[in-house]
């Protein structure tokens, strides 16, 4: 259990810093979002992305179209960086234990009907979704939150460490999935229900990203 605490982003930091990310991937490269009209306006929301790139983040978060407070870990938390992460209502997370007060944060912005963002993979790689973290679907049980699946196609390219940015100039895309809802089922144990719900994440998650890069004609790394 983390010892640190965690308080809720005001609801006006990611709609402010949105504008921010706009402005980059629309100058700098050639950003887009794909099927955005999917996301629901209103009500709780977690967007789950593949993970490959070092701009995965930025790149959901400015083209959600709705304010959304991603979990982040820690470590980027230092600097400048970790100054406009917080002050655009990003969540810190220890990917070291089991963060429960990120999740509390995250909880709290759900339960006021926002928008939450996870990466489930955990960290960069391929982005193909071969396994997720529970975390997402401890979220969106939790909440009754409805799911929405992400695929960030062009952040990174075979050969090119996670920790790169692309080329100015780079096609980016957000392309955005029909929503779910991870079922309660009646008399199942929590954690039972907790693996089965993931399972059914990591599922709707890759055929949804595989969908995409072939329909976009924009492959994943074949690398991590």
């Amino acid at each position: 259990m983390a010892e640190h605490e965690v308080a809720p982003p005001a609801p006006w930091r990611p709609r402010a810093g949105r504008w921010l990310g706009i402005a980059i991937f629309h100058t700098a490269y050639r950003g887009g979002a794909i099927d955005a009209h999917l996301v629901p306006r209103t009500g709780p929301v977690v967007l789950v992305a593949n993970h490959s790139g070092f701009l995965d983040g930025p790149l959901v978060f400015s083209s959600t179209p709705r304010p959304v407070s991603f979990l982040v870990k820690q470590e980027t938390f230092h600097g400048p960086l970790g100054a406009l992460l917080a002050a655009v209502g990003q969540i810190p997370v220890d990917r070291t234990v089991g963060d429960r007060a990120a999740l509390g944060a995250a909880s709290a912005v759900l339960a006021r009907g926002g928008a939450v963002g996870v990466f489930p993979e955990g960290t960069r790689g391929r982005g193909d979704v071969a396994q997720v973290n529970q975390g997402a679907t401890w979220l969106a049980l939790q909440s009754g939150a409805a799911v929405v699946p992400v695929a960030c196609l062009g952040t990174r390219r075979t050969g090119e460490s996670t920790e790169s940015l692309p080329r100015v100039g780079t096609r980016l895309l957000a392309v955005f999935g029909q929503p779910f809802v991870i079922p309660i089922e009646a008399g199942v144990p929590g954690r039972e229900r907790l693996r089965r719900g993931s399972e059914l994440l990591k599922d709707r998650l890759a055929a949804h990203v595989a969908g995409a890069a072939t329909r976009m004609g924009m492959p994943l790394p074949e690398d991590d």
